[in-house]
C-alpha cells in the first residue's frame, strides 16, 4: 500500500460519508431517525445534533430540509402530519372527522403524539414547549383555513386563528385529563362518548 492514505479517504474507525446526492433518501432517513428518538427522549430532551447523528447527516442538512426542531416533530409524528388528509372533505362534517381521528389515535398510542409531547415538554421547558404550540397552531389554521374558507371570504374567517387556538386547547386538556393525569370522569369514558361530545364542542368552537 502506498504511503499516507489516499486523499479522500475515511480516517481508521470513522463512520462512512454519505456521498450520494440524494434529498428524498436523506429526508427518510431524517424521519426516521427523528420518530425513534423522539419516542425514546421525549420532545424536550432530543436534540437535532441526536437526531442527526441516528440519520448519518449533518445538523445544517436537517435545518435545510425543516428549518426547526418543531417542524421536523410535527413532520415525524402523527398528529399534525395527518392532519390534511382527516380534514379533508365536506366542511360540515369536519368536527366529527377531527374528533374520530383524535380519539382513535390517542386510544392506540398517545405516549408519541404531539399534543402530549407538548404537556410534558411544558414541565422541563416552557420555551419549548411555546415554540412547539406555536408551530402546532400555524400549522393547523393553515389546514383549517383550507377546508373552511379556501378562498379567504367564508364569515367568521377574521377570527378563524382564534377558534383553531380554541380548538387546540380543547385538545391539549383532553389529552392532560385522560391519557397523563388519568381523571375521570374523562378517563373511564368510552371513546364513543367521548368522540360525541369532542365532535360537538369542536361545532361550537368552529361554526358557532
Amino acid at each position: 500500500m502506498a504511503e499516507g492514505a489516499a486523499k479522500g479517504s475515511e480516517e481508521p474507525g470513522s463512520p462512512p460519508r454519505r456521498r450520494r446526492r440524494d434529498p428524498e433518501g436523506h429526508r427518510a432517513a431524517i424521519l426516521d431517525a427523528a420518530r425513534h428518538a423522539f419516542g425514546e427522549r421525549g420532545y424536550a430532551r432530543t436534540t437535532l445534533r441526536d437526531i442527526a447523528g441516528r440519520a448519518g447527516v449533518t445538523h445544517g442538512l436537517i435545518t435545510r430540509h425543516f428549518s426547526s426542531k418543531e417542524r421536523l416533530f410535527l413532520a415525524a409524528v402523527p398528529g399534525n402530519r395527518d392532519l390534511e388528509q382527516v380534514a379533508a372533505g365536506d366542511p360540515a362534517t369536519l368536527p366529527d372527522r377531527i374528533a374520530d381521528a383524535f380519539v382513535r389515535r390517542m386510544e392506540t398510542d398517545a405516549v408519541g403524539d404531539p399534543l402530549v409531547a407538548l404537556v410534558r415538554s411544558a414541565a422541563s421547558d416552557e420555551r419549548a414547549a411555546a415554540d412547539l404550540l406555536s408551530a402546532m397552531q400555524e400549522h393547523s389554521a393553515a389546514v383549517y383555513r383550507s377546508v373552511l374558507s379556501p378562498d379567504g371570504t367564508a364569515a367568521r374567517d377574521d377570527d378563524l386563528d382564534a377558534r383553531v387556538a380554541l380548538v387546540g386547547s380543547l385538545m391539549i386538556g383532553v389529552a392532560f385529563s385522560r391519557y397523563i393525569a388519568r381523571t375521570d370522569p374523562l378517563a373511564s369514558m368510552p371513546p364513543e362518548q367521548l368522540t360525541a361530545h369532542l365532535a360537538r364542542m369542536l361545532r361550537h368552537i368552529l361554526f358557532d
